[in-house]
Formats: C-alpha cells, structure tokens, sequence
C-alpha cells in the first residue's frame, strides 16, 4: 500500500483535508474494503500509525452515528460516493445540517462535535484523524435538558444514545 505523503508528526486541519482528498483519489487503497451488505454502517480501518488514523465508512439512509467529538483529534472526511449528512448542534436551536456529496471534503478541530448519517444508500467516506483516535465522546441529552458525555473507546462503533 503506498498511502500519500506523511510528514512524520500530527497534521493540521488543512493538512488532513489536503492528504484525506489524496488518498480518495486512489480508490484501489480503500476500494476493497467497501460493503453494503452487512445490514448495519460499515466501517473498517486502512491506516494507523503514531501521527494517523484512516478508515473507510460506508452508509446508508438508516445509518446514525448519534453525536459525538473525537476527543485531542483533528478530521478530515472525504465523501467518495454517495452524500452524508453531518449536523452540529445549536443551543437552544435545531442542529444546523448540511449534506456533502461524493468529490467534497471537509476538515474540523478536536473541538467539534457532530453526528453524521447516510444521506444515500450506498455512500462511502474516507475518515482521518491525527493525532490517531484513543477516545470519543457520545453526548445524549436527558429528559431535564441536561447534556451528558460518555468517553468511548475508538474501536467502538457509535450509535444514538438519545
């Protein structure tokens, strides 16, 4: 495998998008690792070394990953086929939501928190992050209002809490 060009510590916001938009250019690095037909989000890991993090998520309509952070982590996200939506949250509003189609990528800081989900059956996302992932956290949000955090492990596959 002959990933893009590292330079050997973590990578900045633009730096992710610029080496996340790379690597979705050679499709026969993440290629093999698309399925659809698992009955759940697919997600599988093509990289992680001291400075990154990649994985490859495939997605349809049903699939949620609830709300989020990636903890010290900056991302980047390449939409390869398909569309996600991401939404972040507004206090005391509703959740400003966009959805990024197949050829676009995005960056975002470790303060970030945000839920994605499949816009179309059978989209595919490219996902770094650097520092690489040791944690997340899920927020859900009690019936009084108050929002809570839980720390998650990077292997664990995120979901709704609420």
């Amino acid at each position: 495998m002959i990933l893009p060009v590292l330079p050997g510590r973590a990578l900045t916001t633009i730096e992710l998008k610029r080496w996340v938009t790379e690597l979705a250019a050679q499709t026969g690095l993440w290629e093999p690792l698309v399925r659809h037909d698992t009955g759940k989000r697919h997600y599988a890991s093509l990289y992680r070394d001291t400075d990154i993090d990649v994985w490859v998520l495939c997605w349809n309509l049903r699939d949620d990953t609830g709300w989020h952070d990636h903890d010290i982590s900056s991302g980047a996200v390449a939409v390869t086929r398909g569309a996600v939506s991401e939404a972040t949250p507004r206090m005391g509003g509703t959740p400003a939501t966009r959805v990024v189609k197949a050829g676009r990528t995005f960056s975002f800081g470790p303060d970030h928190i945000h839920r994605m989900a499949g816009a179309i059956d059978g989209s595919v996302s490219i996902h770094a992050y650097s520092p690489p992932l040791w944690r997340m956290g899920q927020y859900s949000i009690s019936p009084s209002g108050v929002l809570r955090r839980r720390a998650v492990s990077y292997a664990d596959e995120l979901r709704p809490l609420d």
